[in-house]
């Protein structure tokens, strides 16, 4: 898939929020060793090396873009209102994917899966029903790859 294009961005009534500068990059300090999610262990924390995000996170800057997850029809599969979303769209979806698509002129992101044996979009929330494909116009925008969310609430 090409890269997304000014025209294909305005077309859908959505604001560039920044412009593609993939040679700004910020490598920041890494820390070596692990930070245990359960029992703490010994801090001997020391810098091992730098890290730049964009490398890690990014293989295909190309063809990848950001965008902002709106609503609650995620929140069982990791993605929360507000997050951002890094989207690569030179994978080709497969089943259990997160992706952008463009769904009867609007964008929406859902998990790609089955429902009664046909293809369908699924939202990780249960007051959302599956979205069957069949007869169903539908343009892939791209995988989500990453989402990014704020453990600390707007605002502080």
């Amino acid at each position: 898939m090409p890269p997304l294009q000014h025209d294909d961005v305005t077309a859908w009534g959505l604001e560039i929020l920044g412009q593609s500068a993939c040679d700004s990059r910020h490598a920041l300090p890494l820390m070596a060793g692990e930070v245990r999610a359960g029992f703490p262990i010994h801090a001997d924390a020391e810098l091992d090396r730098v890290l730049d995000l964009t490398e890690h996170l990014i293989p295909h800057p190309s063809a990848s873009y950001f965008c902002r997850a709106k609503g609650d029809s995620m929140e069982g599969h990791g993605v929360y209102d507000g997050d951002l979303l890094i989207v690569d769209r030179s994978l080709a979806p497969v089943t259990g994917d997160i992706i952008v698509v463009a769904l009867d002129g609007e964008l929406t992101c859902k998990q790609l899966g089955q429902w009664h044996g046909q293809p369908a979009l699924l939202s990780g929330n249960p007051e959302y029903p599956p979205i069957a494909l069949r007869g169903v116009e539908c343009e892939t925008w791209g995988v989500v790859t990453h989402n990014i969310h704020s453990h600390r609430r707007r605002g502080r």
